[in-house]
């Protein structure tokens, strides 16, 4: 198991400010970080892997799409451009050195059309996947798929939607992710949640109910420590947190007051917090 921390608490675009939180994110005893990808310029995240490396920090991406390139759009030249998107994504990790890119770039974040995927957009999805899932493949990176709350998305809501999801992409580069933000939101029953998906299971996200310090709100922890334990989960705990420093995250997030004393707590705090629930199950 390894414990890492999603870099969109502090930016979504990484620049040598963040350089001393990165040092400080290592010295906590951090395993690695997942790099925001948004801007898809592999050049760029070929140097951020190589400081990474010399600051010992192993890392992961996430990334996701807009509207304007959304993969299950009616329009077939605006779902090329979400394929192409994600196919770029996966040309910066493997740029970077990141074993799997995490994320909702299934479909468009935060855009809805008042009711629930039709078949079309299911098929278009599907096929879409197919293509990155292949490019995921030469460039030696697993897909993590993320299924998102109800308010965020539309196309994957829950763990057995993306079960399906990856079984009808059908591509040993396509996996899925489990956050425990958005199953708190949409699971009925965790512990089935998790097993349902043990079998493509390969990123977590540790994400309290508020997007803030995880172990200090109401997610359901031990149910979802004991199942993860019980299935022998041996992947990245990846904190994922939010604040205020990214105006267009914070609205995508529906963020609108900060939740905690300081970033570099809340990292440390959420750290300790993983290693004590993770050393009572191993």
């Amino acid at each position: 198991m390894k414990i890492g921390m999603n870099m969109l608490l502090w930016t979504g675009d990484l620049n040598d400010s963040h350089l001393p939180v990165l040092e400080e994110l290592k010295e906590m005893g951090y395993d690695g970080v997942e790099i925001p990808m948004f801007d898809l310029n592999p050049e760029k995240f070929a140097k951020w892997g190589k400081r990474l490396d010399d600051l010992g920090l192993e890392r992961t991406a996430v990334t996701a799409r807009s509207a304007e390139e959304n993969p299950i759009s009616p329009d077939a030249s605006v779902r090329a451009k979400g394929v192409a998107a994600n196919c770029r994504a996966l040309d910066c990790c493997q740029a970077a050195g990141a074993t799997i890119m995490a994320g909702p770039f299934h479909s468009a974040l935060g855009h809805f059309t008042g009711k629930g995927p039709t078949e079309d957009e299911w098929k278009w999805g599907v096929e879409g996947m197919r293509k990155v899932a292949a490019h995921a493949k030469k460039c030696d990176v697993t897909l993590a798929v993320e299924s998102l709350n109800r308010f965020e998305c539309y196309l994957l809501n829950c763990v057995a939607d993306t079960v399906r999801f990856v079984r009808d992409v059908e591509h040993e580069s396509c996996r899925m992710m489990y956050d425990t933000f958005h199953a708190h939101i949409e699971e009925k029953d965790v512990e089935a949640a998790i097993h349902e998906c043990e079998d493509f299971l390969v990123h977590v996200h540790i994400s309290e109910n508020d997007r803030s310090t995880p172990g200090e709100g109401n997610v359901r922890w031990g149910r979802n420590f004991d199942t993860l334990a019980d299935i022998g989960y041996d992947g990245w705990l990846t904190v994922e947190a939010f604040g205020l420093a990214l105006p267009e995250l914070a609205a995508a997030t529906k963020i609108w007051r900060r939740m905690y004393d300081t970033e570099e707590k809340l990292a440390r705090d959420a750290l300790k917090f993983i290693k004590r629930q993770w050393k009572k199950r191993n």
